[in-house]
């Protein structure tokens, strides 16, 4: 996976590549991108307090990993703030409205694994990635707030990792199904939104790259064969 230290390597080399904060373009696009990850950290939020009710035994842990998405949910709307940027939020939970309808779909079901898919692998390298790409095109204080969030994913995405890793076997069929269903609406929600990235200078290919870097990373963690992860990426093209 993309280390910490590579994004802020980028800032280093690529000053002269940040966009212009202050046009109207800019406010325009990043009005919708901030309410994305406005938006992201308040479903991460709902979904771990909703996991700790699957998950009785580790719902203290869970309940640690949702006060944290709630903390980034302040500190991105801090960052529209500081751009005198109002995030659409109508626009946001339009976004997110497929994962969110699948995640409580699986929530009434009781299916932890597609919980967990859902959540604490494709959300979590989403954000990461995006966070990766952004940070070197930040504004200082969006930069600042970005570099301590994304520090915070990988316990995230760490805990889903670990817990599927742990009961891999029973879990593998229901992955396969999870994955098949949620990873193309990650593509296209990455489709969706790229005209408004490249305003803020963060290329699709880039993001797409680092999202599927992240996502097989955390796949191979939990134990699948080259081939089985070949086979989950492909779903990525069925959208």
């Amino acid at each position: 996976m993309t280390t910490l230290n590579a994004p802020q390597a980028a800032v280093m080399e690529g000053k002269d590549a940040l966009p212009d904060f202050t046009t109207e373009a800019y406010k325009d696009a990043y009005s919708r991108i901030n309410a994305i990850v406005i938006e992201g950290e308040k479903e991460a939020h709902d979904n771990y307090i909703s996991l700790g009710t699957l998950i009785p035994e580790q719902a203290d842990e869970l309940t640690r990993l949702a006060r944290m998405e709630m903390k980034h949910m302040k500190g991105f709307t801090s960052c529209g703030r500081n751009l005198g940027v109002q995030a659409d939020m109508d626009f946001a939970r339009k976004f997110f409205s497929p994962l969110h309808g699948n995640f409580q779909t699986a929530l009434k079901e009781g299916k932890v694994v597609t919980c967990l898919l859902i959540q604490a692998l494709l959300i979590e390298a989403f954000a990461i990635s995006a966070y990766h790409i952004y940070i070197p095109v930040a504004d200082p204080f969006a930069r600042k707030i970005t570099e301590g969030v994304v520090k915070d994913e990988y316990t995230h995405l760490n805990y889903g990792q670990e817990w599927l890793k742990a009961n891999f076997e029973a879990s593998k069929e229901e992955l396969f199904a999870a994955n098949k269903a949620n990873l193309p609406l990650i593509r296209s929600m990455l489709e969706e939104v790229a005209s408004d990235a490249a305003v803020l200078h963060m290329e699709k290919e880039d993001l797409i790259e680092d999202f599927l870097i992240a996502y097989q990373e955390a796949l191979d963690e939990i134990g699948f064969s080259p081939r089985e992860k070949a086979r989950m990426a492909a779903a990525a093209l069925a959208f």
